[in-house]
């Protein structure tokens, strides 16, 4: 499944990221913040308005926010 419709507050780990798929400055952002295979991330809040953009990700220690976009090229499994 794509990290966009991962359920709220699972936990789940990376498996996959297309990176072609990503702008390249997109994907060079999301790789600093430690966006790649084997992270293990959780969905901890969605937008409120029509494509429930941002979407705010535990990742580590951090929280960060992504577009549903972005969120789309990410593939995880459940942890």
């Amino acid at each position: 499944m794509t990290l966009d419709v991962l359920d709220s507050g699972k936990p789940a780990r990376i498996v996959a990221v297309d990176w072609a798929g990503l702008a390249e400055d997109e994907g060079k952002r999301l790789k600093a913040l430690g966006v790649d295979e084997g992270a293990e991330i959780a969905v901890v809040h969605r937008g409120v308005f029509g494509g429930r953009d941002p979407l705010a990700l535990r990742l580590g220690n951090m929280t960060i926010a992504i577009r549903r976009i972005h969120a789309r090229a990410i593939e995880v499994e459940a942890a």
